[in-house]
């Protein structure tokens, strides 16, 4: 069905220029046809009462302001303020990092055009950095950093490429670099709190990848590190800059949900590469006797020395040496959604289960994990459940005693039918007895109402995207932006290092559970898990 302003072209015989008429016109024009009438009449009349319940249900729920547009601000910025940042592993993430800094690969160009991403690409903003520093373990990684680096198509020109960028061969000598400013910390996970830490205490910012920490103690020492500098630290969470998750916390302050007792999140994947079973193309896997281009004594740091293996090297994550599995990869994302939204902090306990029921391999991690975390002060329980062998998806979902909010990249509410407070417009007809009331539309994040069940949507849970100021844009590059803003202007990122210490402390917490099988508390006295 086309929209509103939709033109139908009526013919006037011949090959004379076709009429235009607006689709409203032609549509009373056919009400008076017999037969057609009864049909196009209904039409209209349905079309009016879905305009005007959906028009009450926004005014009764005072939600008017939040089909407001999100506009993209500007920073201020003065030609003596650039940035030099310097990278900390540059693997596949980084990659995405870099792009959100500004940086793509000259082979990414051609791609862009051919899949008309690369005009909306370079009207991201210029964020006056310079990529000026790449080190990797890992050669070829640190020579396609290079690459990236070096390529002056980017959003605003070529700004800050008079600085050349520098390979270093270990981190430490980017952290006793005074030509480095900040640093973007993309290394696997083992390597997080001890490099973060360091970095802090050499002077330069920190934004780093998620999982925070391994172990309660590398968790305390960053968190003291940073606290104690002048320094701003941003966990790589971008969630909360997107339109919708904006438009949530908005709907949550106004307590349309009621009271919030339970919190369900929820990842699903059914594919090798979801496993983390990810065998390289042919020209990044180190073939037998190259992996002299591999520092691996450095890549394994304080881990147990074990003879290098392109498996642990490249599928890191399958291994509790290297990370927390299914909690620090997939979990810590769900924590920080309803962490932002909500400021639950850490739990008072944790109970966590699972096991290796579908991939057979030399995994630690589990495939299939459950996780409940209590929060009796604050009267509501979050639970997570992960399945590496099913790609059925099942939302996150905030569950109140009025309604229950399902988000994703799209937003939706379902009054609950046995809620007083929606009860009387259930009673008129104006909010629906069964589906959704209120939905934020992906691609638009604009408030609507449902009426009928025809006004379906799909939610996706990838939110790599928003839309602000009648375009696409990417949430990294957003997240990147607000810590660079605080860099420059003063202020607290949204993924400031407390929001990352009770991430890292709640994540633990279910880590611990599941390999220890047992019940876990956070004792916030001696500071550690009992």
């Amino acid at each position: 069905m086309t929209n509103e302003n939709s033109k139908i072209e009526k013919p006037d015989g011949g090959g004379a220029q076709h009429k235009k008429l607006p689709r409203r016109t032609v549509l009373k024009a056919l009400a008076g046809i017999p037969v057609l009438g009864v049909f196009v009449l209904e039409y209209l009349k349905k079309s009016s009462l879905d305009k005007e319940r959906k028009s009450r249900i926004i005014k009764e729920l005072g939600l008017e302001q939040i089909n407001a547009p999100y506009l993209l601000k500007s920073s201020p910025q003065n030609r003596n303020d650039l940035l030099r940042i310097g990278m900390i592993g540059f693997g596949n993430r980084a990659k995405d990092l870099a792009k959100a800094l500004g940086y793509i690969h000259p082979s990414m160009v051609e791609s862009m055009k051919k899949d008309n991403t690369l005009d909306n690409y370079l009207q991201q903003e210029n964020l006056h950095v310079s990529l000026a520093g790449i080190c990797d373990v890992f050669d070829l990684h640190a020579e396609t950093g290079l690459a990236i680096a070096r390529n002056e198509i980017r959003p605003g020109g070529n700004a800050g490429s008079a600085i050349p960028v520098k390979r270093y061969r270990r981190y430490q000598e980017m952290l006793d670099d005074k030509n480095i400013d900040a640093v973007i910390i993309a290394t696997p996970d083992h390597h997080h709190a001890r490099i973060s830490a360091e970095a802090v205490k050499a002077g330069k910012h920190v934004y780093c990848e998620k999982s925070v920490a391994l172990d309660e103690k590398e968790l305390n020492f960053l968190y003291q590190a940073v606290k104690s500098s002048q320094c701003i630290y941003q966990l790589g969470h971008q969630i909360p800059q997107n339109v919708i998750f904006q438009q949530a916390r908005e709907i949550i302050r106004k307590g349309l949900l009621g009271k919030i007792t339970h919190i369900e999140t929820t990842t699903n994947r059914n594919s090798a590469d979801g496993a983390w079973i990810r065998h390289l193309d042919k020209n990044g896997n180190p073939k037998p006797g190259d992996e002299r281009t591999i520092d691996w004594d450095q890549w394994l740091g304080s881990k147990p020395k074990v003879p290098f293996s392109i498996d642990r090297f490249y599928n890191w994550t399958k291994f509790f040496d290297y990370d927390t599995g299914l909690i620090g990869q997939l979990f810590s994302h769900e924590f920080d959604a309803v962490n932002q939204l909500l400021r639950i902090g850490i739990p008072k306990s944790a109970v966590a289960s699972g096991g290796i029921y579908y991939w057979k391999d030399n995994r630690d991690m589990a495939d299939l994990l459950h996780a409940v975390f209590e929060y009796p002060e604050r009267e509501l329980t979050l639970t997570y459940s992960g399945n590496l062998a099913c790609s059925r998806d099942r939302g996150r979902v905030f569950m109140g005693n009025d309604s229950f909010m399902e988000l994703g990249a799209s937003l939706k509410i379902t009054a609950d039918n046995e809620s007083t407070r929606y009860k009387k417009l259930t009673e008129e007809g104006i909010v629906p007895a069964s589906g959704p009331m209120l939905f934020i539309k992906p691609g638009t994040a604009k408030v609507d109402a449902v009426t009928s069940a025809t006004a379906q949507y799909y939610i996706d849970r990838g939110l790599d995207k928003t839309f602000m100021n009648g375009r696409e844009v990417d949430v990294v590059h957003l997240h990147i932006k607000e810590w660079l803003d605080c860099i420059r202007n003063g202020g607290i990122p949204s993924a400031n290092i407390e929001r990352a210490f009770e991430e890292g402390v709640t994540c633990l917490m279910a880590h611990r559970s599941y390999v220890e099988k047992r019940r876990v508390e956070w004792d916030p006295i001696v500071m550690r898990i009992v």
